[in-house]
């Protein structure tokens, strides 16, 4: 798999970002932010279909490329 496009790591992040903020929610205020989540979710997804696509790879390996390269960019060099 060639290097995943930066366009799907910012909006994987996003997503993650969005299901984060469910942490403590209750009532509305969880169904608010779980559509947005949702909302991340849907995008990233339709992002990577279309890379996918277009770059003539597998939807699942794009996926999975770009999971792995989100979990990349966070964890910390200074722990080992």
């Amino acid at each position: 798999m060639a290097e995943v496009p930066d366009e799907l790591v910012r909006l994987e992040r996003s997503a993650e970002e969005e299901r984060a903020r469910l942490a403590g929610l209750t009532g509305e205020a969880y169904d608010a932010q779980w559509r947005r989540w949702r909302e991340a979710s849907d995008r990233v997804q339709a992002a990577i279909t279309a890379h996918a696509r277009e770059s003539g790879a597998g939807r699942r390996e794009v996926e999975e490329a770009t999971k792995r390269a989100v979990r990349h960019a966070q964890e910390d060099p200074a722990v080992e």
